[in-house]
């Protein structure tokens, strides 16, 4: 019996990647869509995708941007477009748990939102409060398990 390719059995929230460990690139599946990751040129990569930090900075801009987007058809608001900017940074914080350590960095996201349409005050600040309940912040900002196997 032949085995089932694995790409091919992968449910919404399931990724595959493959290095050929030539390079950092490495060609992803998530779901059934084909991706490339790889790193900047600066540290030894090609460019020919985004970085895995630049995966999770699009993951959480791109759920952002859908959760303010069903937030608004939900409320029927004259939202005409929204844009979600996320800059990943390693950054030194003094109230880091290591403050011994002066190398010790924490993963900072800074996201901006803008929001398009004819809208007061109190609904942009709503909307802006929604989007901290978005379903990639609110994993983000909670401890995750993260489970390893052999295949």
């Amino acid at each position: 019996m032949a085995a089932t390719d694995p790409a091919s059995l992968l449910m919404e929230g399931e990724a595959l990647a493959h290095s050929d460990n030539q390079g950092f690139r490495t060609t992803l599946n998530i779901a059934g869509h084909a991706m490339v990751a790889d790193e900047p040129t600066a540290v030894g990569g090609t460019d020919s995708g985004p970085s895995p930090y630049g995966l999770l900075s699009g993951a959480l801009a791109s759920c952002t941007a859908m959760t303010l987007h069903a937030y608004a058809k939900l409320k029927q608001l004259p939202v005409t477009g929204i844009r979600v900017h996320v800059k990943h940074q390693k950054v030194h914080e003094r109230d880091c748990e290591r403050t011994d350590d002066a190398n010790a960095k924490l993963d900072r996201l800074e996201r901006t939102i803008w929001i398009e349409g004819d809208l007061d005050d109190k609904v942009r600040a709503r909307m802006l409060q929604i989007a901290e309940r978005c379903p990639v912040h609110r994993t983000l900002g909670m401890q995750v398990k993260i489970v390893t196997q052999a295949g």
